[in-house]
């Protein structure tokens, strides 16, 4: 039997930025969901341990708040990336904004889908990829207008924007609550498909989060 075989080359594709955005990102994200769960469902206790001040609501509150600002300075980050970035970390290179990027967003999703075989190799993030997470941005973005404004409703420049995009107090609460089991959502697809996809297509995506670094088959050439 013969097997075939394909030259790769190493290709440096994320900045230090970059990367410095992804994990503090996902490690403040993480912080955020759990100590999110214990808030919303403090679970109820009997014991004679509830009389000693043990101040666990308390200490969990002040990991979410601390993780939020990591959150949203990573969000900063990004937005900077978003503009002043490589040229694989501009919105313009992964969102499809123009006929070459749609065919590309197409593509990804039929090879997803398990409609080809064929996959598309991008030097960056493929389009769908890249549209997916400059959705979660936008999420993200409204994820910490709504925690701002319940953490600091007495603040007048905080109440008036929150009044004027959410209204009430309960209705940001109720926004925050289902942002917090979409993003939740997409960090179990998001693990799945970078696994799924070393596994298909031998890009070292999960290794390049660490080395900025992608391998591209030796005949694809820069986009």
């Amino acid at each position: 039997m013969r097997v075939e075989k394909r030259l790769y080359r190493r290709v440096f594709v994320w900045s230090w930025a970059l990367r410095l955005f992804h994990w503090s990102f996902a490690l403040s994200c993480a912080v955020l969901l759990l100590t999110g769960i214990y808030i919303h469902f403090p679970p109820i206790t009997t014991k004679w341990a509830e009389f000693k001040p043990q101040y666990l609501m308390a200490t969990l509150r002040y990991y979410h708040f601390a993780a939020a600002y990591v959150f949203m300075a990573a969000l900063g980050v990004r937005l900077y990336l978003l503009f002043f970035g490589n040229r694989y970390e501009r919105f313009t290179d992964f969102l499809p904004i123009n006929r070459r990027n749609l065919r590309s967003f197409w593509q990804s999703l039929k090879f997803y889908l398990y409609l080809t075989d064929e996959h598309e190799w991008r030097m960056g993030h493929t389009v769908l990829a890249g549209t997916i997470y400059f959705l979660l941005f936008l999420a993200a973005i409204v994820m910490s207008l709504t925690g701002l404004y319940m953490l600091y409703p007495d603040v007048s420049w905080i109440s008036r924007m929150g009044v004027t995009l959410f209204g009430s107090v309960q209705m940001a609460r109720f926004i925050h609550y289902i942002l917090h089991w979409c993003f939740i959502f997409f960090v179990i697809v998001h693990l799945y498909i970078a696994i799924w996809n070393d596994f298909k297509a031998p890009e070292a995506i999960i290794s390049g989060a660490f080395s900025g670094s992608k391998f591209m088959p030796a005949e694809v050439e820069e986009d």
